[in-house]
């Protein structure tokens, strides 16, 4: 099992940036396709962006253009860089790991572990 512990989240405008961080722990993280997700009161945790272990990316279309996803090898971290962030962003956002690196990569079925989330809102 991996332990995922997410920091970065916290009240921004409109318009602003963000870094969010998720570090994780063991030998083999370079073998993970990582990925994070949203989830806002009163809906189902969504897909936001995701990196193979090769470093291919994905993205939600309401994201594209506007957040970035990176990982860091050396460090056990992936990073998800927001910007031009909306009203809509706000959500609790957990970072996951894929220690199978299963073709699925869009959905939460294709993630094993989880973090507890840290929360982003954006007010107008």
């Amino acid at each position: 099992q991996v332990q995922l512990v997410e920091s970065g989240g916290t009240l921004v405008q409109a318009g602003g940036s963000l870094r969010l961080s998720c570090a994780a722990s063991g030998r083999t993280f370079s073998t993970y396709n990582m990925g994070w997700f949203r989830q806002a009161p009163g809906k189902e945790r969504e897909f936001v962006a995701a990196i193979r272990r090769d470093g291919d990316t994905y993205y939600a279309d309401s994201v594209k253009g506007r957040f970035t996803i990176s990982r860091d090898n050396a460090k056990n971290t992936v990073y998800l860089q927001m910007s031009s962030l909306k009203p809509e962003d706000t959500a609790t956002y957990y970072c996951a790991a894929d220690r199978f690196s299963r073709a699925i990569i869009r959905s939460i079925n294709g993630f094993d572990d989880w973090g507890q989330g840290t929360q982003v809102t954006v007010s107008s």
